[in-house]
């Protein structure tokens, strides 16, 4: 009986290593995930330590997906960041030096992706949706509050072309520094995201935007006053959550207006909060604009994203 042929995803990112297991179809036969681990009191870990814990993590992360009866057939990774010359992060190259080594060992080929690349395959995969030429993917992380318009180009591949930003904070260091100074821990975004659950009302924090830009400094500032003056901590909380939607909301129904897009597509960690997200449905609806949200657990890092355009590269490239 012959092996059934499956294509391998790799994404090793800031804080999660991970690896996905896909058959030619596009259904999931397999998705390990482990997250790094940060000292309590901390709000990161370097570069160093992360390469040294991906590289410990991968092998058994490998190890625990079932191959039994399957042939790797394909190798998607995520290379590098961003889809730019001088983006570069040595976290990343553990992943690429496993994909590289295993496609020389195995003889298949390796696909080579941004880690944004990977969170628009991962949420469209997720929503289930085939993507519009062009659209707006909005990804908001600890490390990233990048608004990229997307476009088909004619051999199927999409470029991400930069729209909107934060100008200081990121979304995800706005909510990590509220939450380990509210004794969170770091990654602080779950945890503080059910601490907004059981707030009464928000506590109001200012926000800017202009056009194409938010800054997050200021309602962080805010926010950290606020704790230092004994502020109800789960009002803080919600008010973080509104505070970042509503500069989001704004943000991106500018863009959209000013490039004509109709649809925007939701990923990354931050994304996977449900308030943000009501924010952001609830103020897109209004304007005739599309939001697709997918599956939390396809909104934040994964490898499942690599694995799927590995597919969808694979399927282009036959003959």
């Amino acid at each position: 009986m012959a092996a059934e042929e499956a294509v391998l995803g790799l994404d090793t990112s800031c804080y999660t290593t991970s690896a996905a297991l896909m058959d030619r179809q596009g259904n999931l036969l397999g998705d390990q995930r482990r997250l790094l681990t940060v000292k309590p009191g901390r709000r990161g870990l370097a570069q160093s330590e992360m390469v040294y814990q991906h590289t410990r993590n991968l092998p058994d992360l490998l190890e625990a997906l079932e191959l039994d009866g399957r042939r790797i057939a394909a190798i998607g990774v995520s290379a590098k960041p961003r889809p730019r010359e001088d983006s570069y992060m040595p976290a990343f190259l553990v992943g690429l030096g496993m994909a590289r080594s295993l496609g020389k060992v195995l003889g298949v080929p390796v696909h080579f992706f941004t880690h944004q690349h990977n969170h628009m395959y991962a949420g469209l995969w997720s929503v289930g949706k085939t993507a519009p030429d062009r659209f707006l993917l909005v990804h908001i992380s600890g490390g990233t509050t990048d608004l990229l318009l997307c476009e088909r180009q004619e051999d199927g591949e999409f470029t991400l072309e930069p729209r909107g930003t934060s100008i200081d904070l990121h979304a995800g260091q706005f909510i990590d520094r509220v939450g380990v100074a509210l004794g969170l821990d770091f990654p602080a975004g779950a945890r503080l995201e059910k601490l907004g659950e059981t707030a009464a009302d928000p506590y109001p924090l200012k926000v800017w935007s202009q056009e194409g830009e938010l800054s997050l400094s200021g309602p962080c500032s805010q926010a950290l006053r606020a704790i230092d003056q004994g502020v109800d901590p789960a009002s803080l909380a919600l008010g973080v959550e509104q505070a970042i939607g509503k500069a989001l909301a704004r943000t991106i129904s500018w863009v959209c207006q000013k490039e004509a897009l109709s649809q925007v597509l939701l990923v990354g960690g931050v994304s996977a909060n449900k308030e943000i997200r009501h924010q952001l449905e609830a103020f897109l609806s209004r304007r005739q604009i599309g939001l697709w949200a997918p599956d939390p657990r396809y909104s934040v890092d994964g490898a499942v994203g690599n694995a799927w355009a590995a597919v969808l590269r694979e399927r282009q490239e036959e003959p």
